[in-house]
Parts: C-alpha cells; structure tokens; sequence
C-alpha cells in the first residue's frame, strides 16, 4: 500500500511538472523574440503594467500575472504561438474581455497571456439558417448590432459585454436563460486550437446543423471548459428571430417565500416568459440607490415576456393573475425600450451595488481572510452553525435564520446580505439553497486591514458564531 501510494504520488507531480516546465518570470529573450517574429513586435509586450492589466480578471482573486502577453491576428498565429509555447512547457492563458467571475485568466504559474480581441470578425451570417460564425474578439452587444435590421438576435446576454467565444469557455448564462437557455443551448460548432498548435473543428468544419446523433459531442466538452482544453478561436451560433414585441414588469412581495412560490407556478403554468429575476429588499434598495430607481423595497421579481401584441396580453393576464395569488403587488409596467433597457441595466448593474450603496453593521466580525476552502468545508444544514458565502468578489459570513424563506434575512453576524438570482430551465441559478446570497460590502481593500495579508491563509478551524477569530499572523501558511 506505501508503494502504491508513492507511485500515484509520481504520478501526479509528474503531470503537474509535464503541465508546467518554466517557472514565472523564466522567459528567455531568445524566446520572447521568437514570439515576436510570429506575431510582430507591436503585438508582443512583456510590459510589467500590461501585464498585470491581463492578470485578473472581475473576480476576488488577486492579480497573477503573465509573463508576456501577444495579440494574435488570426488563427495561423494562434496556432503557430501555442505549439512554441506547448514545445518549451510554457503556460498558455486565453483572455478575452476580461469579465470573468471564476479567475480564469490568473497566469498562477506565469506563461504567455494570448489576448484574442484584436480578431473581432463576423465571419459568415447565414439567415435562412439563423446561424452565424464569429472570432473570439466579437462581443455580444457587437454581434446584436450588426444584426439589427436582419431580424434576428442573439439574446444570451450575461450582463457586461462579454465576448462570444469567453462566453462559450465559460459556458455563461444570463437573463434570457429561461426561454432561450445558456451559452450550451447556443453554440453548434467550434475551431479551437489544441495546446499543442492543432486546429479542430468540434462538428467538423464548416458544419452549422442543429440536429446530429453522430460521434462524439465535442462541443459540449469544451463548453465551459475555460481555457484549460484549448484557444477557442471561432465560434458558430444559434440564432433567434427578433420577437415583435416585449414588455417588462416589476412587482413587490411580502416575503421571499411567496416571491419564490411565484416563479414556480409561473413556470409550471408553462407561459413562455422570457426573464424572470429576483432581488430582495436589501439587494432592490442598493439598486434604486446605485441606478436612480424608486420601487418599493421589499423583495421583488423582474419579469420580461415576448411575442406578438396579442400573445403578450394573454401572458400578462396569466401571470397577474399568480402574481396576485401569492400576494404580489405595486405592478409596473415598461413598454417603451428605453424604460425597459433602465429596467435591465440595473439588474445586470446588481453586482457593484453592494461595494458601493450598502454598508457593514459595525458588530460585523472581519472574516476577509477565510479562503474558499473553509467556505468549502464550512457549509452547515439551514438554520444551524456557520455558512460561508463566496459571490462576485468578496467573502462574508453569516447564520441562516431557521425561517428560512419568508424570514428574517440578517446575518446572525448583524450585518446585512443581499440576494439575487435567476431561473433557467435546468432550475434556479447560483445555488438556490434558498435565495441566492450576494455579499453587501464595500471593496475588500477597503474593509479589512488583513486583507492583503491575510487572503488565501487557512485557519485551523471554525470560529463560534457570531465569535470573531484573532487576525493571522503575517506571513502563516
């Protein structure tokens, strides 16, 4: 059996040295010259403020950066650049637009950051087909813009402007999830380049069919593989027809509960509504302080629905009528774009809210320090002992009440949280053990002093609720 073990061990410390030869900041000069020769020198920089710019992403994990960054111009380059990196066991980083939440652009053991921006081609729009293939640098607002006129739309929408291929990496979501699904549902075909400088096409090239029962799924595997598998440097979509129109509504609850009774029946009854969103009262007064809103504050769903002017008028009439059922009220309504694009602005706007318009109660113990292994390890059953809570870019800890929905939703800590989240068809989003929890706190550097320091350290074990634990020395592991 110690054999056994020894030998598995060898394993893995030799896969991890095959993944990684250089160590950070061991480029040679020869080798940054040769990456230079590929793509030219003005898209080759090694510029300490570059590349920190490419080390982080819009995540809480600190800057990491690459070594040297390069802008490939199309995909020959690409390909000829990873098989010198793959030859010399250089890590390889794709970056897009930078607006990941998961860190997957930290170069955590250095290499060379490939920024794909700069091939922003809408390759090949065939509307008969609703397909359209683009380069990794078109964002999503991009592409709906070049389409408007034709028809047709894409309506994954993430909430920043994201680019198409980084949402394919990421396999993201959004708030049309629940009528038109998630990046998955979208995406028919992809070239991606192998680490090794290798071009594949997962549906074969050129291929944009909705229906295929042959071979492997390919696609699917590098859906949200984000980075790990290859450079995605096409991607072909799915289209959608432009609805003839869309209205929105926002209505006010009385608890939690009923607001989530609500999205449940309002699925079962099977109306095809388009977005349905929830916020509850902490997380709408952020957004009428941070986007100049005034609904009632108190938790409430955001509900958008499309169609034809008479299809709109019976999912309306169905919806009001379980909106009322589950004691819903203050209906407003948003016909017109511009209110309807307020509307959505400031939910996508929801994750810089709770940095800036909602402050710690000052009994809040500072927990800055915890890494996502305790918040792992920590989790507790509803109602008893600590939980841990890691979303968009700060820690917090809390007590769930016992009355869970419908409660009272302060932090048994006696600090404010916010929550927010919202459904698709595999069910509800970033998990829904009851609403989902968002921290409310201002920026990390400006919260914690042990922050620097202390971001990533393990503590031996769990603190007492509402006890708070002495500050890591500087410098533990």
């Amino acid at each position: 059996m110690p054999l056994q073990k020894l030998q598995g061990a060898m394993r893995i410390f030799s896969c991890q040295r095959s993944y990684c030869l250089k160590a950070q900041g061991q480029l040679t000069k020869d080798f940054v010259e040769a990456l230079k020769a590929v793509a030219g020198s003005s898209n080759v920089s090694t510029s300490l403020a570059v590349c920190e710019q490419h080390g982080r992403d819009e995540s809480m994990h600190r800057c990491s950066p690459p070594d040297a960054v390069v802008w490939p111009q199309d995909v020959e380059q690409v390909s000829k650049l990873a098989a010198m990196c793959y030859s010399q066991g250089v890590p390889i980083i794709p970056f897009g637009t930078g607006t990941g939440l998961e860190g997957g652009v930290s170069a955590v053991r250095g290499g060379v950051c490939f920024n794909l921006t700069r091939m922003d081609r809408i390759l090949q729009l065939n509307t008969e087909d609703f397909t359209v293939a683009v380069e990794p640098g078109v964002t999503h607002k991009a592409l709906n813009s070049y389409l408007r006129g034709s028809g047709l739309w894409f309506p994954v929408d993430p909430g920043a402007d994201a680019s198409l291929c980084g949402m394919a990496a990421t396999s993201a979501s959004g708030t049309n999830a629940v009528r038109y699904g998630t990046m998955r549902h979208n995406v028919l075909n992809l070239q991606v380049v192998l680490p090794d400088g290798r071009v594949l096409h997962t549906a074969g090239q050129g291929r944009h069919f909705r229906k295929s029962s042959a071979g492997y799924n390919l696609t699917g595997l590098f859906m949200g593989s984000e980075g790990t598998l290859g450079l995605i440097t096409q991607a072909t979509l799915k289209l959608h027809g432009t609805p003839e129109a869309m209205v929105s509504a926002v209505c006010s609850f009385p608890s939690v509960q009923a607001a989530v009774d609500c999205t449940v029946q309002v699925l079962q009854a099977s109306i095809p509504i388009a977005r349905i969103e929830f916020l509850d009262d902490v997380m709408i007064s952020a957004c009428n302080q941070f986007s100049g809103l005034s609904y009632t504050v108190s938790p409430t769903l955001f509900l958008e629905f499309h169609g034809t002017p008479r299809s709109l008028e019976e999912q309306v009439q169905n919806t009001e009528e379980i909106v009322k059922l589950n004691g819903g009220s203050d209906f407003a309504w948003a016909r017109e774009p511009e209110m309807r694009n307020k509307l959505w602005t400031a939910r996508h706007n929801a994750w810089a809210t709770p940095r800036m318009c909602v402050s710690p109660s000052p009994s809040s113990p500072r927990l800055w320090w915890r890494p996502r292994e305790t918040w792992r390890n920590l989790g507790s059953q509803e109602g008893s002992g600590p939980e841990w809570h890691l979303h968009r870019g700060a820690w917090h800890w809390a007590r769930q009440t016992p009355a869970a929905a419908g409660g009272d939703w302060r932090g048994g800590a006696g600090h404010h949280e916010a929550y927010q989240g919202h459904t698709r068809p595999q069910g509800p989003h970033e998990p829904w053990e009851g609403p989902v929890k968002s921290a409310c706190w201002p920026m990390l550097e400006h919260s914690c002093p042990h922050d620097r320091e202390g971001r990533g350290k393990s503590p031996k074990a769990a603190p007492e609720p509402g006890v708070e634990p002495p500050p890591p020395p500087r410098g533990s592991s």
